[in-house]
């Protein structure tokens, strides 16, 4: 279910290429995705990661109360030496399995896999989704952006924002 009933009709609206609009289109797993894209695996980068206290906007993002703890969380997705997806997470620890807990803070494994391998039931809510041009990301000028929710028993489990270069990488 689209938390956003326009997120679709925006990702529609956008010039880019088809295997983008895939990755940026899907409900499931884009770790997935890419490595049947790429035919190669896809390897976490893992840029910053970090515990914090909520802060208004944070537990707004969660619906947790200010000052829980969470997993702030930074990673670049990349398939045989290609960087396609810029991640940052926000996860409240205390709504985690303690293995999904320490499989997260390992910080080398894809979030897909995690939820996967322990079988947990989740969906995920699209927020936002926009095209970008405030900078450079993995040498494009312009980025796609998009923000969504896993949720796990009616509860956000984590929010992402995920940004893809718009350019000719995705030309697969």
């Amino acid at each position: 279910m689209f938390a956003n009933r326009d997120f679709l009709k925006d990702l529609k609206a956008f010039e880019i290429p088809t295997c983008l609009r895939v990755c940026a289109g899907t409900d499931g797993s884009v770790t997935f995705l890419l490595e049947i894209m790429t035919r190669h695996e896809v390897e976490v980068i893992t840029e910053d990661q970090h515990l914090v206290k909520a802060d208004e906007e944070m537990a707004g993002l969660l619906d947790v109360d200010v000052g829980e703890e969470v997993n702030h969380r930074t990673v670049r997705l990349v398939a045989d030496g290609v960087p396609y997806v810029h991640a940052v997470s926000l996860s409240p620890i205390g709504r985690m399995p303690e293995e999904v807990r320490r499989d997260m803070m390992r910080a080398d494994i894809p979030i897909g896999k995690i939820l996967r391998n322990y079988g947990m039931e989740t969906r995920r809510d699209l927020d936002t989704i926009q095209m970008e041009a405030d900078g450079p990301l993995f040498g494009s000028r312009e980025c796609l952006s998009r923000t969504y929710r896993i949720v796990h028993h009616n509860d956000t489990l984590m929010w992402i924002k995920e940004r893809f270069p718009a350019d000719g990488r995705w030309l697969l």
